[in-house]
C-alpha cells in the first residue's frame, strides 16, 4: 500500500511552473539545502527563506503525488483513535491518527511518502495506513490539542 508520486516532476519544478517561486529562488534554496548537513526537505528550506507558504508546498505535493489534503485542525478526533499512537511518536514524526474504520487507520502526516514511518505506524497499530497530508502548522496545532503536554493524559 505504498504511496508513490505519479508526477515525475520535482517539487521545485512544480513550484516554478505554478509561479510560486522563480528559477533563481529555486537555485538559491537548493544551495541552502545542499549546504545544510541536516538535509532539510526542499519545501522546508523554501518556507524558511520566505519564498513560499506551507500551503504552497502542500499544494505542490498534492499535484506531484496525488496526495489527499485534509485540514486536520477542522476535525474532532476520537480519543480512542488518538490512543493508537503514543504522544511521543506522534510528536516526533508529526502525525495525527484521524479515524479508524475496521483495519484501516487514516493518518495525517507531514511526510506521507516516508515508507519507514508508515511501516512503523502499521506495526505499532496493527492497522493498514491510509495517509493524508496537511501543513506543518496545522499538524502542530492538532498535536497540541490532541496530546496536551500536561502528562499526556486524555
Amino acid at each position: 500500500m505504498g504511496q508513490h508520486c505519479h508526477d515525475r516532476r520535482l517539487i521545485g519544478e512544480i513550484l516554478v511552473e505554478r509561479g510560486a517561486i522563480t528559477s533563481i529562488q529555486l537555485r538559491q534554496a537548493l544551495a541552502v539545502q545542499q549546504g545544510d548537513p541536516a538535509r532539510p526537505y526542499l519545501g522546508e528550506v523554501l518556507t524558511n527563506l520566505g519564498y513560499v507558504t506551507e500551503i504552497d508546498i502542500v499544494t505542490a505535493l498534492v499535484v506531484q503525488c496525488n496526495l489527499p489534503y485534509i485540514a486536520v485542525t477542522k476535525h474532532i478526533i476520537d480519543k480512542d483513535v488518538a490512543r493508537l499512537i503514543p504522544a511521543d511518536i506522534a510528536r516526533r514524526d508529526r502525525l495525527i491518527p484521524l479515524d479508524r474504520i475496521g483495519n484501516i487507520l487514516s493518518v495525517v502526516m507531514q511526510n506521507p511518502l516516508d515508507e519507514k514511518m508508515r511501516r512503523e505506524v502499521e506495526l505499532l497499530t496493527g492497522c493498514r495506513i491510509a495517509t493524508f497530508i496537511s501543513t506543518r502548522s496545522e499538524i502542530d496545532q492538532a498535536l497540541s490539542r490532541l496530546y496536551p503536554l500536561s502528562g499526556d493524559k486524555f
